[in-house]
């Protein structure tokens, strides 16, 4: 089998939220929050899913000048720096490299615009260009994006050059006929009020609505096109319990290491298969 180049794409301000690579407060003691990043390098190094890809870039789009990414990164910074937290150890390795040497930055500048403006829809296209050309001179094959907190446009419209080749590994489960279907960046919160019997009806006031309790939520790897997680399932895991006081950092725990992990092992497994 032909290893497949693989590149990962987060945002780094996504993971922050997470604690990742920190322990975080678990009922009545301490659990290491492991990141999704450093868990795919666990799977390459450790097991058979390094044979099928080669890791061959980690790509962020935070902006080092932007006041909102500086105070949501504030504990990590930008790059791992001694006496610092980082997202991960600062030794990890994957297939022989260290992973910082594989960081790289490709920042989504336009979000200091105002939305809608011509200024904005030029800049998304400007990132998607910078993009793109960062993932041709990786000569990447496969991309998988996790919590990257953008929504691309020309990058996977069918006919792309990367149609199909971009993947997404979302928190939660994104077929819309589940009665588990939890889209967007408040998956995990959704799920959360679900297991209370609350349906949040507006995110910036937290005004909820009674709703049937569902005690259950997943993960989801799935191709991705121009809409909010609504691509084409290609594996999902449906295997998170969730108790009514859970806090988020619990349930993120729980979902990271009963779902997305899984789906995101076992999803990258199967597309080796397909080829």
């Amino acid at each position: 089998m032909t290893k497949k180049n693989l590149v990962y794409v987060w945002s780094l301000r996504n993971a922050a939220a997470d604690k990742a690579g920190q322990p975080v407060a678990y009922k009545d003691h301490e659990r290491y929050m492991k990141s999704v990043l450093e868990f795919l390098v666990g799977s390459l190094n450790d097991t058979p899913l390094g044979e099928a890809y080669h890791l061959v870039g980690v790509v962020y789009d935070d902006d080092e000048q932007n006041p909102r990414d500086q105070q949501l990164v504030a504990d990590y910074g930008f790059a791992c720096t001694p006496g610092r937290p980082w997202l991960y150890p600062a030794d990890l390795r994957v297939q022989g490299r260290l992973v910082n040497d594989l960081l790289l930055s490709v920042p989504s500048t336009y979000r200091r615009l105002p939305r809608g403006s011509a200024e904005h829809i030029a800049g998304k296209q400007d990132f998607e260009r910078r993009l793109y050309d960062t993932l041709v001179e990786l000569k990447a094959d496969i991309v998988v994006l996790d919590g990257l907190l953008v929504i691309l446009d020309e990058l996977v419209r069918p006919g792309a050059p990367f149609a199909r080749r971009i993947m997404n590994i979302h928190p939660g489960i994104t077929r819309i006929e589940s009665p588990y279907e939890r889209r967007g960046a408040y998956a995990t919160w959704n799920a959360l009020y679900g297991a209370r019997g609350q349906a949040v009806v507006d995110w910036a006031t937290r005004a909820t609505t009674p709703c049937e309790p569902l005690y259950l939520t997943g993960a989801s790897f799935h191709y991705v096109d121009n809409g909010i997680d609504s691509g084409e399932v290609f594996h999902d895991v449906l295997k998170t319990e969730i108790s009514p006081d859970d806090t988020i950092l619990e349930l993120r725990w729980n979902n990271f290491n009963n779902s997305l992990f899984p789906a995101l092992h076992e999803g990258l497994e199967l597309l080796a298969l397909k080829g």
